[in-house]
This record gives C-alpha cells, structure tokens and sequence, in this order.
C-alpha cells in the first residue's frame, strides 16, 4: 500500500492553516477500489476507522532560545498521513454468489415449498409464483445488492445516505437478526442430534422398542390397511413463520371392545424419537413451565455456535472459505436423494400428485398470497443480509446479472427439492397404502419425522440418514451465517474504532450473548418457544420493515437517484421496467403481504398446544421492540437537530452529501472498513 507522508514546519500562526489542508486531503477516498487512497472518518457517531493506518502525528517542539526571536516560541508541526486500508472485498467472484446462494436457500425450500405448490395448484401454481417473483421479489433482491454494493456500508451507516430519519430501520434489522438467531440455531441443533443419533448399527426411530416409546408405537409398516385419518400437527411455515399443526403421523385405529367401539391413538417411532427424545416436550407444560435444558440438545446448539463464530470471526475472509462447502453441499446431497428417490416404487405417482396442475385454484386469491410470501421469505430481502454480503465487492461489479442468477438458483432449487420430497412421499403412500395427503405435509415435521421415516424403510439407511442431516445442517448454516453477519456488519461499520477493530473479540461476545439468550429454546418446552418467535419476532415485524426500508429508497431517495447511483456502477441506468416496479410495483407488493399477514396472525399459532393469553401480549410486545425502533429514532433525530420545525425536519430527512474520490465518477458514499 501506498503511503502519502508529508512533512510541514510552519510558525504558530500558520498551524492551523495546514491542519485545515491536511483534513481536506483526508476526505479524498477511492470507495476502497485502489490504493494509496485516504478516506474521511466513515461515520457511525463520530468513530474512526477500525483498519485505518490513518494517523496525524502532531509534534510539538518549543525552542528553549526563542528570546532571541522576539519572545516567540516557535512551534514545529508534523503531521503524517498514511493511506486509509481499502474495505475488505471478496476474494473471488464466486465467493459473493455463493454466499447469497446459501442465504436464500436455505430450509424452507425443503419443507414450505413443495407443499406450497401441491396445496395451490400443483404445476398451476409456478405461473403466480413466477410472476410474483418478476414484479415483487427480484425487484427488491436487485435493490439490495445495488445499495450494499454503492454504498459499501451495513444496514445502519447506509441511511445517511438516503434518509438519515430511517436509520431505525437499520436497529430495527439488528434486533429481529437478533430474534433469528436465538431459535434458528436450536432448528439446526434438532439436526445434529439426529445426524448423531445416525451413526449406528440401526436408526433408532425404525423400531418401537426404545425406552422413549409408548405402547401406542407402532411402526409404519404395520399402520397399513388401517382406516386412517391425519391429526394435523406437527410444525409447518405459513407466510414464513412456524405454526404448530397437530400430530402429523398419528393414526385412529378402531377397535371393538366389549361391544363398545374405542380408538386407539397411534404414533410412529419417528414422530415418538423427535417428540420424546430429541425435543422430550412431554415432560413440559407448555409456556407456562418449560422445564430446565436439556443437556445435550444444548451442546449440539452450542457445536452450531461454535461453527458460526469461525465463520464469521475474520469476516469476508473466512465466511468466503466456509461457503464452499456449506453452499455447495446441499445440491451434491439433493442431486443423489433425487437419484435414489424417483427409482422408489410409488414415486412416480408422488411426483404426478406434486405437478398436476389445477387451473381452476388460480381463480382463489390465497393463491397468488402464498406466492408472493414464498417468494419474500424466499429470497429474504430485508434482513440486511444482502446489503451487507455485496457491501463487499469491487464498485464496479455487475449486481444486476448477480440478482438474477441467485435469485433463479434459489428459486430452481426450490423446484428442485420438491422432486425430492414428493417422491419419497409417493414411495411412503405406496408403502402404507394410504393417499399421499395422510402421509405427511409441510414444515419441521416433514424433515424431522415423515423424511426419517422414508429413509428408515430404506437399504442403506444409515447412510441416507448421515448424509440428509448434513445437507440439513449445511442448508441452516448457510442462513445463520447470513442473518448474523448482516448485523456484524452493520455494528463493526456504524461502530469502527470501538467495535470494527475488535471484531473477532466482537463475534464472540455476541455470539455468546446470543446462546446465553437462546438456551429457553432448549429446554424441554423449547419447541413452543421455537414456534412463538418465529411468529413474534421477523414474522411480521420484517415486512413492516422492508416496507419502510422500500419506501426510504424509492420515494424518499428516489428511483432517479437510486438509478443515477446503479448507473455509475455499471454504466447504464436500469430500464424502466425495473424503475416503475421500484417506484409502484415492490412497495404494492410488500403492503399487501403485510396486511394480510396481519389479518391471519391469529391463525399462525393454532394447533394442539393453545398458547395462553399472556403469550399473545407478550408477542406483540416482541414484534413492537423492534418496528418502534423506526418511529422512536425519527422522533430523536428530529430532537437533536437545530432551528425552527420546517429546518428541523429537513436536516431530519435530508441525506448527506456525497464526497468526491480520487477516481473519476466515483464517490465516497460508505465507510473503508
């Protein structure tokens, strides 16, 4: 790196006059693109760099004979100046693509949408979902690689520059981020205890002579020919969010006794392992006592942490190195579950049942919410996440053509996966002789006991099992990584000298903080807790929050300036298809999604288990911690500023000015962390 030193001796009069040029030549910065560029204080509550080598090293030396010029003392003043390290960037290309491929795929293409799909028209559905995708989903993912990447900053220092009101919307990400984190990592713990349970001489939810189970376990094979009929009940997602559904694989058997027609409950040895071995939720009440931690559940959730935290401790550096494996498993596993899957007896008819189209479904509204939902909690705008992965990369990288090659992947491997599922769901009908609905749906229980119980009745069970958990388990890192790297991001560049520079000392302490925080999920009444934040914490306050981010950006900023931004990246303005879906399109999109997400929430948590009263309260109060952040931050900023209301309110939503670079057409716009 190229360091600019000067050296200047002046008298005490003309000190200051220098200290004045030297601050100018700071402020010239090169958006981290080329070296030997030094850059202004990168924001974030008066905080310098982290990495800066920037240091103004003012030396003062008094001349112990300054009589004999009059009584004077003069003053030697020498400032050096270093050039400012360039932000970090990813180390190759497909690093980025790999990373944001991992982020939007993650478990729900495994368990929502393939029953998404069948349950709104099978093949029919993929035309709402296409043109959900084009109109609302793709717009939004291209705005936050574009802004991440422009802008070169997280989630919180990013809205200076836009709408410095709306930072809210940046603590507002943190603490659902926050949310996330406490019970996604317990999902992807669930995982390892079963990937663990796997390596053994036979799976331990084939049979049902296990000290766990009860005596209405029966195995699956034996349940066939049974008049049957499906207590809906195990976890699923609607619009993104876990709800509990009933008992997925209980069976009615009727029998005749005394005259006297009685029906027997039962259950699977998978339903029974996951219930009251893995999770032991028997031995709870629900919310109102959840009972201590179970030990082993919380270290598996801690393995989990601990593969996070080196993932993410040296930022871009090691995340760029984990995503090779953690993106790229997935697909290798899927590729031979669907190799082993369609060569079952019965998967044919699975796959038929998964793509038969029905028009007529088209007509229902639902259909076309499903798939704008899906879409949203697909691609996952708004989390930060995308903001903070392309902050990453050079200026001039083409985001566009990045948009829509991940956001295909994602959706393609979504497609993907429901061959998957839906086959092996045919060869379980086939198996037990019932319809393809009785067999298993949607959600964690599709993965935690009806995919268990399809790989159980397999030759080579055991591997099968190993190497499905891993594709689990590499799916869920993926998303974690992406979720908690968008807030470190965002704190280490709003927070450089305190936080930036520390950041392996950083991720640790929130990382344990975060478990610390976690560890109520992970007790035997934990999967109550699982399904009551997802709910309460992003479920629905996220839409709120990418609404708000979208309407800072597109109406506030403005698509003319956000265009003029993408312009200078890439050379040309994006077309006015995308312009006017910015401007009306996306943020219609988003609105709709909200209110009719709040329209159903009631429904979001029914199952079995009623969650008391005090629950309810308690997560809205969940869901207000964060969206207050936005107005409660409008409010402050207002109050901090100077002068009469109409002065007040245009330094409150006035972005701040843009600083030149040495590089011609470029900008200062972010920090050079």
């Amino acid at each position: 790196m190229t360091n600019d030193t000067s050296t200047t001796t002046t008298t005490k009069a003309n000190a200051s006059y220098d200290q004045s040029n030297c601050k100018k030549r700071e402020s010239w910065h090169s958006n981290g693109d080329v070296t030997g560029d030094a850059g202004p204080d990168p924001g974030g509550d008066g905080d310098t760099d982290p990495n800066s080598n920037d240091r103004a090293k003012e030396t003062t030396a008094l001349n112990p004979k300054g009589a004999h010029l009059g009584g004077n003392k003069e003053r030697a003043l020498v400032v050096t100046l270093t050039g400012e390290r360039r932000r970090e960037t990813w180390s190759q290309k497909t690093e980025f693509l790999l990373a944001v491929i991992g982020f939007a795929v993650d478990l729900g293409n495994v368990w929502r949408f393939p029953y998404i799909c069948y349950q709104n028209g099978g093949g029919a559905f993929l035309i709402p979902y296409c043109i959900m995708l084009l109109f609302g989903g793709l717009p939004l993912f291209y705005m936050e690689l574009a802004l991440g990447q422009f802008h070169r900053c997280g989630c919180l220092t990013i809205w200076k520059r836009i709408c410095p009101a709306l930072k809210g919307v940046g603590y507002a990400i943190c603490l659902i981020d926050i949310y996330m984190g406490m019970y996604y990592n317990t999902i992807i713990g669930w995982a390892v205890y079963y990937l663990f349970a796997s390596f053994n001489t036979e799976l331990p939810w084939t049979k049902c002579d296990n000290v766990w189970n009860t005596d209405a376990c029966t195995p699956i094979t034996a349940m066939a020919g049974y008049n049957t009929s499906v207590l809906n009940g195990t976890t699923g997602f609607i619009n993104g969010t876990v709800e509990l559904l009933g008992n997925m694989t209980t069976t009615l058997v009727s029998s005749l006794v005394g005259g006297v027609e009685l029906e027997m409950v039962r259950t699977s040895p998978a339903k029974e392992f996951f219930e009251r071995q893995v999770l032991e939720q028997y031995k709870s009440d629900g919310l109102d006592y959840m009972g201590p931690v179970k030990p082993s559940l919380a270290l598996c959730v801690f393995g989990v942490f601990v593969l996070v935290y080196f993932a993410l401790w040296k930022g871009v550096k090691s995340a760029g190195k984990a995503v090779w494996v953690t993106a790229l498993a997935p697909y290798v596993v899927l590729l031979i579950l669907l190799a082993r899957g369609v060569t079952l007896p019965g998967a044919a008819e699975g796959i038929r049942y998964y793509l038969t189209p029905e028009w007529h479904k088209l007509k229902n509204s639902k259909v076309w919410i499903d798939a704008a939902s899906q879409i949203f909690f697909s691609l996952g705008p708004g989390f930060g996440t995308l903001l903070a992965l392309s902050s990453y990369n050079k200026f001039n990288n083409n985001c566009y053509r990045d948009a829509l090659v991940t956001s295909s992947i994602n959706c393609l491997t979504s497609f993907l996966a429901g061959f998957v599922i839906f086959s092996v769901l045919g060869y379980m009908a086939h198996v037990q002789d019932k319809s393809i609905e009785d067999v298993g749906l949607e959600g964690p229980g599709l993965v935690f006991i009806v995919y268990p119980e399809a790989i159980a009745m397999m030759k080579g069970s055991i591997f099968w099992s190993i190497i499905f958990f891993l594709m689990l388990i590499t799916l869920g890192l993926d998303s974690t990584f992406g979720g908690l790297e968008a807030m470190i991001t965002a704190l280490c560049d709003e927070y450089p000298r305190a936080l930036g520079r520390r950041r392996e000392l950083f991720v640790l302490l929130l990382l344990v903080l975060i478990y610390i925080c976690a560890l109520p999920t992970m007790t035997y009444g934990g999967v109550y807790l699982v399904n009551f934040l997802n709910v309460y914490g992003p479920g629905l306050a996220i839409l709120f929050v990418v609404f708000v981010e979208a309407a800072g950006v597109f109406w506030f900023y403005g698509v003319e300036n956000f265009s003029s931004d993408i312009e200078q990246m890439l050379g040309k303005k994006p077309s006015l298809f995308w312009r006017i879906c910015w401007k009306y399109i996306s943020p219609t999109f988003l609105f709709c999604i909200l209110i009719f997400s709040l329209l159903g929430y009631e429904g979001m948590l029914e199952g079995e288990y009623k969650y008391p009263e005090w629950s309810v309260a308690a997560g809205w109060v969940l869901t207000l911690s964060s969206v207050l952040c936005i107005p409660l931050y409008v409010i402050y900023k207002f109050m901090k500023s100077h002068g009469s209301f109409t002065s007040r309110l245009r330094q409150t939503f006035k972005p701040e000015p843009l600083i030149p670079t040495v590089v011609p057409g470029q900008i200062y716009t972010g920090t050079a962390v």
